[in-house]
């Protein structure tokens, strides 16, 4: 007698949406909680083992190469699958929210890659998880447009082959999609992202001569990226197309990560496209794993962490040798600046800023770098142009003068600068201003003429964190005390409803951003994701 067929997903606590009936459709469900039921116990199995690395870290406060896969590093023999047509040239990528108009506005950016955000830059309300779904099916059906309701301009889709080739970024292991239940349990929201998207647009991106293409975020392991690789190979003979046509790109966006990056290749590499080189996600992992360990790794402000730190340089170079060495693209970090439209003195020092950024990225090998905002596109390219010229990328630069000792990429010590109270104050400005945004379901976020994303508020909150838990006393004789970091909030939420105005405060989630900000910052038990308790609080 065969197994009864599994329960579909049950949705709850969700208003209707327009057109939700396209995605949720029940081949869809029962695809997604087929997923779920397949692969979310050793999905739990992973994040109790992410919990069991720390505490190893907590009491030795080191990292090593893992000895167990000390082969898998050593075989020269082995590549990752060749890079498909469609991602092949990945000079500039753009990233940003599946809204309607910025998948418009990314499609058409002249970027060669848009990292379709169901992540960091989206706060996962219901109606951003469905709709987003909606927007991207439209894309490629070209049934897409868009008119603000404030200034009437019109958008729509260029010509199909000025497009940016779509890599879609579901969810972290970590959070859980509320909305969809199976047997009484919420579905991991990565397979509910990934599976309603495969499920729908799969065969629809074979035949417009791409394919399904994702970012895999928050990865940790090699083992993680192990059990998406046996994802992809279900979903393919699920839908019924060819093994190999999933290409992934992970983040290494955490200092685990870091220590297994040909391991992470190896495990992907019939599926794998390249790495990428994140900044302020990975100094959050830093802090979070390290956080027990003293003076040596207590960071700056975050904005004096650029990635010229000898500790990110060598992060950064280990990545691309690594990646060239088995075929795979090396992808920089984001160009996070976002074009004010009444300073031109302020663009220019930015824009020279971004100059010299992509510049050295693309001098120290890698293929493509990200950026925020579609004026960004024409300087990152040509900073890329200029090293490739004709060539799709420079994964023939194998960087084989790179030599990276396990202790470089933890030599938080090596940085001269200090943390401020400046910095202090910054951290409790930004932290609290996105918090209020992601609150009313804001994922990606202008403040002070920067992008930021939830990993802006991840590394702020980690930093005040951090300060006072080490007793840091900054430049001004103050210590960092939670009587100072609640000071400072309280004054920073005060100069924030004068500025807005009161109507504009009171209609907003300023008070629960100011208290979510503060709990995650001084509590005893760090929060792994501030994400998590946030999600407790997001209204939708």
């Amino acid at each position: 007698m065969s197994a009864p067929a599994p329960s579909p997903l049950a949705v709850v606590e969700a208003a209707p949406l327009p057109r939700q009936e396209e995605v949720l459709t029940d081949a869809a469900l029962a695809f997604v909680a087929e997923l779920h039921r397949r692969f979310t116990p050793r999905r739990d199995e992973l994040l109790a083992r992410r919990a069991e690395r720390r505490a190893e870290i907590a009491r030795t406060s080191t990292l090593d190469f893992l000895p167990e896969t000390a082969a898998v590093r050593a075989d020269d023999s082995w590549r990752v699958a060749p890079a498909p047509a469609a991602l092949n040239d990945r000079r500039v990528e753009i990233t940003g929210p599946t809204d309607r108009k910025m998948t418009i506005n990314a499609l058409n950016s002249g970027a060669k890659v848009w990292l379709a955000d169901f992540e960091d830059a989206s706060a996962p309300t219901w109606e951003n998880v469905v709709l987003g779904q909606v927007n991207l099916i439209d894309a490629y059906t070209r049934n897409i447009d868009f008119t603000d309701p404030k200034s009437g301009k019109s958008y729509a889709l260029k010509p199909a082959e000025e497009l940016a080739t779509v890599v879609m970024r579901p969810r972290g292991w970590h959070l859980e999609e509320r909305h969809l239940t199976f047997e009484g349990r919420p579905v991991p929201g990565a397979l509910v992202d990934f599976g309603l998207y495969f499920f729908h647009n799969a065969k629809r991106l074979i035949e417009l001569g791409k394919g399904p293409y994702f970012y895999l975020p928050k990865t940790e392991s090699h083992l993680e990226a192990r059990l998406w690789n046996d994802i992809f190979v279900y979903a393919q003979d699920y839908v019924g197309i060819p093994q190999g046509t999933v290409r992934a790109t992970v983040l290494i966006e955490t200092i685990t990560a870091a220590y297994e990056m040909e391991e992470i290749l190896y495990e992907l590499r019939d599926h794998a496209a390249g790495l990428n080189a994140g900044r302020w996600d990975y100094l959050f992992s830093i802090v979070k794993n390290f956080r027990d360990g003293g003076a040596k790794f207590v960071l700056p402000d975050r904005n004096a962490v650029t990635m010229t730190a000898p500790f990110m340089r060598a992060y950064t170079e280990l990545l691309v040798r690594t990646c060239h060495k088995r075929g795979a693209h090396a992808i920089g970090g984001m160009a996070a600046f976002i074009p004010s439209r009444k300073d031109a003195e302020v663009n220019k020092v930015a824009f020279e800023k971004v100059k010299a950024d992509k510049d050295r990225e693309a001098g120290d090998g890698f293929d493509g770098s990200w950026v925020a905002h579609p004026d960004l596109v024409p300087i990152a390219m040509a900073s890329f142009d200029a090293v490739l010229g004709d060539k799709p990328n420079q994964k023939d630069r194998l960087r084989e003068d790179v030599s990276v000792a396990p202790g470089d990429l933890i030599a938080i010590d090596s940085l001269d600068a200090k943390p401020t109270y400046d910095g202090l104050r910054n951290a409790v400005q930004v932290g609290t201003r996105y918090i209020e945004a992601w609150l009313r379901g804001l994922g990606a976020v202008a403040i002070f003429n920067l992008m930021e994303d939830a990993a802006t508020a991840e590394i702020s909150r980690s930093q005040i964190w951090q300060w006072i838990n080490a007793g840091v006393v900054f430049e001004n004789g103050e210590k960092a005390t939670p009587e100072l970091a609640r000071k400072v909030a309280a004054e920073e939420l005060a100069a924030i409803r004068e500025e807005i105005g009161e109507e504009a405060f009171a209609a907003g989630q300023w008070q629960q951003a100011h208290d979510l900000l503060l709990h995650v910052s001084l509590d005893a038990d760090y929060a792994d994701f501030l994400t998590l308790p946030a999600y407790e609080r997001l209204i939708g």
